[in-house]
């Protein structure tokens, strides 16, 4: 199987290895060492992809994270991998990858192309607007034709590590500049990671001609990394890129563990997120070459000059056999001269009108330099076969054949992580760039990533960021002597500021700024023209940098561009906001292996086991696990339910209360807190009793509810919903932080450290004088809402009277430990009293008969205490979080939804829970709302359906009727009336 591209010899790819892949249903082989693109250009494939919007053919432009068209499907399945670079894919024997837009060859969409001119920036947003209500008929046929690749087809059959850890220096970046910063710092002391996104360890240095001392560069690179890898405080980390930098030296990393392997021969995690705390960091990303446009600029053949310097050097492959070379600066003969040395013929169009040093000694090597030209446009459509050079004043074109235009506009320093954290950034004029201004005391960036391109001093800056950091951690940095260097290739000097060639004399050409998103200069004029100023405006109306691209090619360009078309400063233009991650990062990564059982902690309570042997359903409520129901054979849920209530009503019903949240509050500032978060009154509330309460945000509306019993002088104790618990606690610790911080209070989580039964109905006192209590049970001196401590069973015992049922309820709260031995000691001596346990479900039809809300279900992020009728809760002695916003109109309108019961005319239908209340379903539509079902059961205490509602001006409206209308159900006849619908005996 033959490489047409691929040279005799040369590169760090081991011939002796070759590797076997599928590209398309084309059977290929490359060599190990090879990336995914590298192989695909040893094999002389050209078209790798089409365009997203025009579907245009597209081929390889860079080598590394900043390519925008090789973006392919890899292998399929479940373990399939959508939009990952070729240049970032090491090739594996048995890949199998394809175009993940279009077809390379014979693609249907290429038709889209010929829609151009009628589908420019904005386009969207002008054309599906109307006519009204087709938006419908356009998604069906817009959503095929969107994105990049295919999800996955099931479950992902890989594994995902996540790890912790702390260091003194995280350097970013394993190049030159990165290794000295971390050789320098290592050998002072510090504790150093060095992460790098790609298999090998030195950046560009891999491609390079130069020699440090007296060693090549990749010599060299080996020797430094063999030398960290000795030390025990070093933690090299190559396949890892730095993804996202956040505050205080906090960073986010993906080590590809196994992804260079077939997905048959993996071992252990697919990839590892790293969550690392680093003290001091380096920053030395390297820098990405920039383009310049021109007209068709998109043509397969079209590359960027390191991108063809990187192929031939360390992957072994030309890209072309007749090539063009465009720059404005130095660094492009570096691709010239390792194209000459392979034999290629070079025609270089020099933007500048002198010849620098470097473009005199190609002169004098032989090669066409053509000073003060520019290529004004390149031909062919699925590869390059010829470009137009002319003047920049377009005075004289000329045609040359070629299969290969290698651009160099000059340099963008990867800037990206500096502006993780808001580092700000200047604009240098000598590169026309932006550079890492001050930022962070911590931070540093170092080699190119700071601006610095001649190897000697990239590896000086490196070693000083690597021993100014050591010295900020209090070590003793000894500066070693930087190596002498030579045969560098040239550093991007010279420059001459050119975003876009003019376009040749034949005709109007597409010029593309930002090739993944299909963005035209035309696009970015047509953004000028229409009032766009900010290019933060200008990136969203054009959507230049969209996408994984993140604008690492375009963005700088399309700066300039709009700063020529705007007359104005690149400076004062600035660029768009880089923000994480740098480059993509897959969801088993971040999720690690907190998925299925161990997405998130299931709690159970002590009497788990007991529900589980009864065959009691659950349902999560939180993290808990709450008996649902306790079905019998034969029963269904309403089976079970309805039982279950007429059990608590007329003998006893035990519920399993342990899952409420529990925080216990001490301090002699304890009723301080409770009066600030409560809405009613706490000071004169006696040692001994307890008070129902609601909790609301600043904007009045209803953040939680529940009981609070003071047990000492300063000693209290919040229950809160079992879903609210933390948010709970979370709100007041919040409060107590950074607001109150003078208040002496305390706050401690003791939900698990308690088990709770709730025993209700007429014979729960009974049980309880069973079951041995020191507690005084009578009535007159154990009333309701109130709560005693002593002994019940022989176990230390709290119980409260407090109900959520309406039924006469004893809550005994035991430490866990004893939750089951009191449990099972109840139902033991209950069994005479009929004693059943009862589930969530029945407790949510005997809470709502008594017309009592649970939050998160009667009430939404807009229900103020006001629209449930809870008034009376609301002190007007005294000021709590929320009271003002109140006092807002808007929550003062009479007509605003309120809390209501329903009853349906059909006594035995129950409607369906978010059925929408309207007059009269059968209107012409938009039909007016009038509310929503929020709770709706069979109530078998009073014998029928029944449901609370939210209707606009409900208290107002008792006794109307409405329909209740479902998809499923379709319309109820309901009557409005209060929501309280059982009144049960008094003691």
């Amino acid at each position: 199987m033959t490489q047409p591209r691929r040279l005799a010899e040369g590169g760090l790819i081991d011939r002796g290895e070759p590797l076997r892949f599928v590209f398309d249903g084309r059977e290929l082989e490359g060599y190990a060492g090879d990336t995914l693109a590298s192989a695909l250009l040893a094999n002389g494939i050209s078209v790798v992809n089409r365009s997203i919007k025009l579907h245009r053919p597209r081929g390889i432009v860079g080598h590394g994270a900043e390519e925008p068209n090789a973006l392919l499907q890899i292998d399929r399945g479940a373990v399939t991998l959508p939009d990952r670079r070729a240049t970032q894919t090491e090739l594996y024997d048995g890949l199998e990858a394809r175009p993940a837009v279009g077809r390379p060859e014979r693609d249907p969409g290429a038709a889209m192309g010929a829609l151009s001119p009628f589908m420019p920036a904005g386009f969207y947003y002008k054309t599906f607007m109307s006519p009204q209500g087709w938006w419908e008929r356009y998604e069906q046929v817009i959503r095929p034709a969107a994105g990049f690749g295919y999800a996955p087809n099931g479950p992902d059959p890989d594994v995902y590590d996540r790890c912790n850890v702390h260091c003194d220096l995280l350097v970013a970046g394993g190049g030159a500049a990165g290794l000295q910063a971390a050789l320098t710092a290592a050998r002072a002391g510090a504790r150093v990671i060095v992460a790098d996104e790609q298999a090998r360890f030195g950046g560009y240095l891999l491609a390079s001609r130069a020699w440090i001392g007296d060693e090549s560069a990749q010599a060299w690179v080996a020797r430094t990394v063999a030398e960290l890898a000795a030390m025990p405080e070093v933690t090299l980390l190559p396949r890892t890129a730095v993804f996202g930098n956040y505050d205080h030296g906090f960073a986010g990393l993906v080590e590809r563990l196994s992804d260079h392997r077939p997905p048959g021969k993996r071992a252990g995690p697919r990839e590892r997120y790293w969550r690392v705390r680093a003290r001091q960091m380096v920053l030395a990303a390297g820098a990405i070459e920039r383009p310049i446009v021109f007209g068709n600029n998109d043509r397969p053949g079209v590359m960027t000059a390191s991108a063809v310097t990187t192929y031939i050097r360390r992957y072994g492959v030309c890209p072309g056999q007749r090539a063009v070379v465009f720059t404005n600066n130095d660094s492009a003969y570096a691709a010239v001269e390792a194209l000459q040395a392979v034999g290629v013929s070079v025609v270089v169009a020099d933007a500048r009108e002198e010849c620098s040093a470097a473009a005199a000694a190609a002169r004098d090597a032989g090669v066409d330099v053509r000073p003060g030209s520019a290529v004004l446009s390149a031909h062919g459509r699925r590869q390059v076969t010829a470009a137009t050079i002319g003047d920049l004043a377009r005075q004289g074109q000329q045609r040359v054949p070629c299969d290969l235009i290698a651009v160099s506009g000059g340099w963008n320093p990867a800037v990206h992580l500096h502006s993780h954290i808001r580092g700000p950034l200047r604009f240098d004029h000598d590169l026309a760039t932006l550079l890492p201004a001050s930022g962070p005391d911590y931070v540093r960036s170092a080699g190119a990533a700071a601006g610095v391109f001649t190897l000697a001093e990239v590896l000086a800056n490196g070693a000083e960021a690597g021993a100014m950091a050591a010295a900020a951690l209090g070590f003793e940095p000894v500066m070693a002597s930087v190596p002498t260097v030579r045969d560098d290739d040239p550093a991007p000097g010279a420059l001459r500021v050119l975003w876009r060639a003019p376009l040749p004399s034949e005709g109007k050409l597409p010029a593309f700024v930002d090739l993944q998103n299909d963005v035209k200069t035309s696009d970015l004029e047509l953004a000028v023209r229409e009032g766009y100023r900010s290019i933060e405006h200008v990136k969203r109306y054009s959507i230049m940098g969209f996408g994984t691209d993140q604008g690492r090619l375009g963005n700088i360009v399309g700066s300039g561009i709009v700063a020529e078309l705007l007359g104005e400063n690149v400076e004062t233009v600035g660029t768009t906001t880089f923000r994480p991650a740098w480059t993509p990062v897959s969801y088993g990564a971040l999720v690690g292996e907190e998925l299925g059982a161990l997405f998130q902690p299931v709690r159970t309570t002590p009497m788990h086991d007991w529900h589980v042997a009864r065959g009691a359903l659950f349902e999560d409520v939180g993290q808990w696990k709450r008996a649902w129901y306790y079905p019998r054979a034969g029963e269904s849920l309403d089976d079970a339910v309805r039982r279950e209530c007429l059990a608590t009503q007329r003998g006893i019903g035990a519920l399993d209360y342990s899952t409420l949240g529990k925080i216990d509050i001490q301090g002699p500032d304890a009723v301080t807190l409770l009066e600030r978060v409560y809405t009613n009154n706490w000071r004169k509330l006696a040692v001994g009793r307890c008070r129902y309460g609601i909790l609301l945000d600043e904007n009045g509306t209803v953040l939680d509810d529940g009981v609070t019993a003071r047990l000492g002088e300063h000693h209290y104790l919040m229950y809160t919903t079992t879903g609210g618990a933390a948010a709970v606690l979370a709100w007041l610790e919040r409060w107590l932080q950074t607001e109150w911080p003078e208040l002496d209070v305390y706050l401690t989580s003791v939900t698990d450290q308690w088990a709770i039964m709730s025993l209700a109905g007429p014979s729960s006192r009974d049980l309880v004088q069973d079951l041995g209590t020191d507690i005084d049970l009578d009535p007159q001196a154990f009333p309701f809402m109130a709560v005693r401590e002593g002994h019940v069973a022989g176990v230390p015992a709290r119980v409260q009277r407090a109900s959520f049922s309406g039924e006469l309820t004893f809550e005994i709260s035991v430490p866990a430990d004893y939750g089951l031995f009191l449990w099972e000691r109840a139902f033991a001596l209950g069994e005479r009293y009929g004693i059943t346990p009862y589930g969530t479900e029945a407790m949510h039809v005997l809470r709502a008969e008594m017309g009592f809300i649970i939050v998160g279900q009667d009430t939404d992020g807009a229900v103020s205490p006001l629209d449930l009728g809870m008034q009376g809760l609301i002190s007007d002695r005294k000021d709590c979080l929320g009271k003002r916003s109140l006092t807002r109109p808007d929550f003062r309108r009479d007509d605003r939804p309120q809390l209501v019961g329903l009853t349906p005319d059909d006594p035995e239908v129950v409607v369906p829970e978010g059925a929408q209340l309207v007059h009269n379903p059968d209107q012409s539509t938009p039909v007016p709302l009038e509310g929503w079902v929020t709770s709706s059961y069979y109530g078998a205490r009073i014998g029928h359906s029944f449901a609370l509602a939210m209707v606009n001006g409900g208290r107002a409206r008792h006794g109307e009727r409405l329909t209740a209308w479902d998809l499923d159900a379709g319309a109820i006849a309901v009557t409005v009336t209060a929501p309280s619908f059982y009144q049960p005996p008094r003691e």
